[in-house]
């Protein structure tokens, strides 16, 4: 094989007991996903909501910024389901930082036991504020001790036409968005929900086993090929291709970032709000459309914008929630735009009474 031994990691069950979970906390987060599933079938209708920094470093931004959040959930929980992101595992086009995970010092080596410990406690402690929390499956070898909790998993947009993700989908008993391939193509897209959803047989932990299929599996629209697709056109195209496919709990998020908020080829973070708002007054025109839209997802962080690692310059970093990967909306118009959504729906719910 074509790689070095570098050392043994330590079992995951006692990086688990070092960070222990409440049995509050457990039962916290299966009512959050129950909750989700509720939104996903159509059962709730309170809109879903996954934000939070693009990628979950340094820790203690991210606990200031779950602290706020919790906070402002308490004002909005009637009308919208917040679920923070805490993304500790980040997919590159290329090459480049894989997240703290690996490696929880940007300017340092890979340390992926310690970065084990390091995302673990910080989960656990956003767990225990309350907030139910998503992250991406990018590496299904090792998600014992994160999985269990998570009360929504997203399969990104590199890994959702993978077999091995789709599989790992089917198998676990969480609500999973599946993103878009980034070249856009939307009938692709619905078949990575229609293996997520079905029944396989594949190895886990030395067993043969089958998965029973993911229910709650549903699509995330990012944007692709440079262009963005949360139209009224593309969902018409999704909505298609789900009839055709017999999706069970036909459901879609949009994601108001990545290439959805592309502007002459550059993100423009500050456009999130601008296309959540364009897509619910869209859908008012199209109730079959309406049904189908259960949500949006948001990239913010304490202060707005982001910065480069100078890997010559670690002095430089800011530490105080400036995100190191894509832009981000500050907290400040996050919590702008999250309060005006509240109202929104509000007024929303009003009209259909």
């Amino acid at each position: 094989m074509n790689y070095m031994l570098i050392k043994k990691l330590p079992p995951i069950e006692e990086i688990i007991q070092m960070f222990p979970l409440s049995e509050a906390g457990y039962k916290k987060i299966m009512q959050d996903r129950k909750e989700i599933s509720q939104i996903l079938e159509g059962k709730d209708h309170r809109l879903l909501i996954v934000v939070g920094p693009c990628s979950a470093w340094p820790k203690e931004a991210v606990l200031q910024y779950a602290k706020k959040l919790a906070t402002l959930n308490e004002e909005v929980k009637h009308v919208l389901k917040l679920v923070m992101r805490v993304y500790i595992q980040k997919p590159r086009t290329t090459k480049g930082w894989t997240g703290p995970v690996n490696q929880p010092d940007p300017f340092g080596f890979p340390d992926i036991e310690t970065g084990i410990k390091y995302t673990r406690d910080m989960m656990v402690k956003v767990v225990e504020m309350g907030l139910p929390i998503a992250d991406e499956a990018l590496f299904t070898h090792n998600f014992k001790g994160f999985l269990e909790l998570l009360s929504y998993v997203a399969i990104g947009a590199r890994s959702a036409e993978d077999q091995e993700h789709r599989i790992f989908a089917s198998s676990i008993d969480c609500p999973v968005g599946m993103k878009n391939p980034t070249h856009g193509s939307l009938a692709v897209s619905v078949n990575s929900i229609v293996a997520a959803q079905s029944a396989h047989v594949a190895v886990f932990d030395g067993y043969e086993v089958q998965t029973y299929g993911n229910p709650h599996a549903h699509l995330v629209l990012r944007g692709g090929n440079l262009a963005p697709n949360y139209s009224n056109a593309h969902l018409d195209e999704v909505k298609m291709h789900m009839k055709k496919h017999n999706i069970k709990n036909p459901a879609m998020m949009i994601d108001a970032s990545h290439d959805n908020c592309l502007v002459n080829g550059k993100k423009d973070h500050r456009r999130q709000g601008k296309i959540i708002f364009d897509v619910l007054d869209n859908l008012e025109s199209d109730a079959a459309l309406k049904k189908l839209v259960k949500g949006f997802m948001i990239e913010s962080f304490m202060k707005e914008g982001n910065q480069i690692v100078d890997q010559a310059l670690p002095h430089n970093i800011d530490l105080d929630g400036l995100s190191i990967t894509d832009p981000c909306l500050s907290w400040e118009q996050t919590k702008e735009l999250l309060i005006s959504l509240a109202k929104k729906m509000e007024k929303m719910r009003e009209r259909t009474l």
